[in-house]
């Protein structure tokens, strides 16, 4: 546990850490307030793609989640919050990233309903997760290994290049943990859907296409494909959500996601 030299009252406070920690975070929050969230002010933070992937993942009352790439748990607790009933693990490669997720469950109260640990994608599957979950979610390192647009922030650069565990190795983990039927939720750049859908296990159908469109009319930079394990139902492009107007105000469908509604795909 990462122990804290002045208490957090009010959104966006600067938090100073001991110099053992090296590192400044922020409280912020999440759907409308529900979601209270500490995260580092330099490096990788929870942002709108953290929100849109929870409010995708179709999970309902009793299922078992697992999250890819928990991150400080900010995807984990907005479908918590969203979805009563629901159990959801998360695994993080960096342990530090992992410590601020129990941080942040115990601040949300959340801790009968999810629970992180550290585990690394590059691995070989715990016995445990095979074939265990309902759902599988996941927000994977948007850089390939071969990018020269890496971060200096090492956390930062952890969570968003590839290294040791490809897209295709994101997937087949994703994969391999779901239940017959299973939903496979995952986020991603539009620029790499292809990638995406040549690395895809023969057993995973029914993909669907959300894409996020950051205006009326402009490219869409980032797209949400859903898969089932072991059906065959044909593939489907949805009309996908604006995320902003004109004026850079949210748009009224995006707001409501923001607030807390579900994403439907």
């Amino acid at each position: 546990m990462i122990r804290r030299e002045a208490a957090l009252l009010t959104q966006g406070k600067v938090i100073n850490l001991p110099d053992r920690v090296e590192a400044v975070l922020s409280e912020d929050t999440l759907l409308n307030g529900n979601v209270r969230l500490r995260q580092p002010r330099e490096g990788f933070r929870a942002a709108i793609d953290t929100v849109l992937l929870a409010a995708a993942v179709p999970a309902t009352s009793g299922q078992k989640i697992l999250e890819l790439g928990t991150g400080s748990g900010a995807a984990a607790l907005c479908l918590a919050q969203r979805v009563e009933g629901v159990k959801i693990t998360g695994i993080d490669v960096n342990p530090k990233a992992i410590a601020l997720a129990i941080e942040n469950i115990q601040l949300n109260k959340a801790a009968e309903k999810i629970d992180v640990t550290r585990g690394d994608v590059a691995d070989r599957l715990p016995s445990q997760f095979d074939a265990a979950f309902d759902q599988v979610m996941m927000n994977p390192p948007y850089l390939p290994d071969s990018s020269s647009h890496v971060s200096p922030n090492p956390d930062r650069a952890l969570a968003t290049m590839e290294a040791g565990a490809d897209l295709k190795r994101w997937l087949k983990y994703g994969h391999d943990a779901l239940r017959h039927k299973g939903y496979l939720t995952v986020i991603h750049r539009a620029d790499r859907l292809d990638e995406v859908i040549q690395c895809l296990s023969p057993n995973l159908g029914g993909v669907t296409v959300f894409p996020l469109w950051p205006r009326g009319g402009e490219e869409a930079k980032r797209v949400i494909i859903q898969l089932r394990k072991g059906v065959r139902t044909p593939a489907r492009i949805l009309s996908g959500l604006a995320i902003h107007n004109q004026d850079g105000s949210y748009t009224g469908a995006a707001a409501t996601v923001l607030r807390g509604a579900a994403l439907t795909l």
